[in-house]
């Protein structure tokens, strides 16, 4: 069965969501914090120039590390942090943060307010977001230690350890923060993975359950019928009758088979295919009526078909009686009716085990989203409905 083979088939790779989405925040928001940061830095640190500032120093530096945020924030919205990016904004804030000397003027430094300082916060906070933590911690370290010797050059010990122990405590905090995020989420992508597999193997054994009923419904309506009907005694012994009866329900379950592999978009005529119903069924006087409407190939194959079951039990539990069918149509809705003057039946006795109704008409019309009631009792025939919409 294509249909079941399709499901059992491997799944295409999906990115689990939760991942997906920390791999998304984790990129954008590095990107435009250095970004950020990069072009205030650069107005900040080209606003104070006062020796021992050089600026012969103190523009190329700039210059190169605006340029950078801007590279580094292109690179990492379109194709994510590597670790080379990671690695590249860690060794200029690390040159940085030891040129603390020549690129930021004494009255600036004091108060973990010169930009530098800013600097090297970004660089620790984007670290741990971006790098794993047998990476991230270590870079942490790095910067605070070339930010505390850096400023401690530059003659600012208070400075050197105030906003060291800063870095250190933001290295800690994203640190800390990163890792349970990406526990939690790693934890919610397994129940995902979990979930679609569980739902992935119930779709499968529905798929299995509707083919083993379509194909008990195809051999209740086709083989078990004609030997049920020899049981009954409604065709006699070895007979011509008997030969067309078994060579209708071949053609009949070869045509079913074709059925099943057209596409579901095809449309057929829903007139057409009921009178080849009738065809099947020579020995049956059948009053039809069906003008042309057309309906989806699917819709016209399941309506046809229950209707078969309808005038098969005809056949079987009335031959001879007066029996009719009709096509109506409106508004988008399709109606078959059989109806015959036969004896009749309570369908409240019916057993629970019998297919005839049940699955050949109730369980078939269900599959298209269709409805079928039936309408009997004893002595007064049986009408039975066929109901099909296509408004939503």
């Amino acid at each position: 069965m294509p249909a079941l083979a399709t499901l059992t088939a491997s799944p295409a790779t999906v990115e689990p969501p939760a991942g997906g989405a920390f791999s998304f925040i984790f990129t954008r928001l590095p990107a435009l914090l250095r970004l950020s940061c990069g072009l205030v830095c650069a107005v900040v640190a080209l606003a104070v120039r006062t020796p021992p500032v050089r600026t012969e120093l103190l523009v190329p530096a700039v210059v190169v590390l605006t340029a950078w945020s801007i590279w580094y924030a292109i690179r990492a919205w379109h194709h994510g942090i590597s670790a080379p990016l990671v690695t590249g904004d860690l060794a200029l804030t690390v040159a940085a943060c030891l040129a603390i000397p020549v690129l930021v003027a004494p009255e600036v430094l004091p108060g973990e307010a010169s930009w530098i300082a800013v600097l090297a916060s970004t660089t620790v906070i984007n670290a741990q977001a971006t790098a794993p933590v047998r990476w991230s911690v270590p870079a942490g370290l790095l910067v605070a230690a070339a930010y505390a010797t850096g400023a401690h050059a530059a003659g600012n010990t208070v400075e050197a350890s105030a906003h060291a122990a800063t870095l250190l405590a933001q290295t800690a905090c994203t640190a800390m923060l990163t890792a349970v995020m990406r526990r939690r989420m790693a934890r919610a992508d397994a129940d995902f993975v979990a979930n679609q597999r569980a739902s992935r193997a119930a779709l499968v054994a529905r798929t299995a359950r509707e083919a083993e009923r379509q194909q008990n419904r195809d051999l209740h309506d086709t083989v078990l019928a004609t030997l049920t009907m020899v049981g009954q005694g409604v065709i006699g012994g070895p007979s011509a009758a008997l030969r067309e009866r078994c060579d209708a329900d071949l053609r009949t379950l070869v045509t079913l088979a074709e059925a099943r592999s057209v596409p579901a978009d095809a449309t057929r005529r829903l007139d057409e295919r009921l009178r080849e119903v009738l065809a099947r069924l020579p020995g049956l006087p059948v009053n039809a009526d069906l003008p042309p409407y057309t309906v989806p190939a699917p819709v016209a194959e399941v309506i046809a078909e229950s209707a078969h079951a309808a005038l098969s039990n005809v056949a079987r539990h009335a031959p001879g009686a007066a029996t009719t069918l009709r096509l109506r149509t409106g508004g988008g809705t399709v109606l078959v009716e059989v109806r015959d003057e036969g004896p009749g039946f309570d369908p409240a006795t019916v057993p629970a085990h019998r297919y005839g109704l049940r699955e050949s008409i109730l369980g078939r019309m269900a599959t298209i989203g269709g409805r079928a009631e039936v309408d009997s009792a004893p002595g007064a025939g049986t009408r039975i409905r066929l109901e099909w919409s296509d408004v939503g």
